[in-house]
């Protein structure tokens, strides 16, 4: 298997996309943060001191999937056309799941799995005051289309 992002002499390159087709191309990925009941409550009902937890990490989600190209050092500079996060609360985590849409030559998993990313560290930062036995985990990509292939995980 080649990896794309090595040029003829083993250095890392971005990978030029200028002969691809445009296409439209969509991307979830999801993740969760675990954390004590105690804060579950808090944030279900409001009573951290920083905010409202989810309305900040669902902005802080889209712009982390805006900013993908700046933080991820091969990823294209993408012009996303949609970004969406929700979040469902059990009773121990708070699950996050992003889907990102592009009409372009590059898929937007990357811009996925950061979407995610940030979200979980933003509910970090928020609750870290109340909470530091927090865990963010099994980020990982549930499906994308567009391009020359899907996927969609099975679980």
């Amino acid at each position: 298997m080649d990896f794309t992002h090595f040029n003829e002499n083993g250095m890392a390159r971005m990978v030029d996309v200028s002969e691809k087709n445009e296409t439209q191309r969509k991307a979830t990925a999801r993740g969760y943060i675990k954390m004590a009941e105690a804060t579950i409550e808090a944030i279900k009902e409001r009573k951290l001191k920083k905010g409202d937890v989810l309305s900040v990490a669902q902005v802080g989600g889209i712009c982390g999937a805006k900013k993908t190209w700046d933080l991820i050092p091969m990823c294209h500079n993408i012009l996303l056309t949609g970004a969406d996060i929700n979040f469902e609360i059990d009773s121990d985590r708070v699950w996050i799941e992003a889907t990102v849409k592009t009409t372009g030559k590059t898929g937007v998993e990357m811009e996925a799995l950061t979407a995610v990313s940030v979200a979980a560290l933003t509910i970090y930062d928020m609750c870290k005051a109340i909470d530091k036995h927090m865990v963010i985990g099994d980020i990982k990509l549930i499906s994308k289309t567009g391009g020359k292939s899907d996927f969609l995980l099975k679980d």
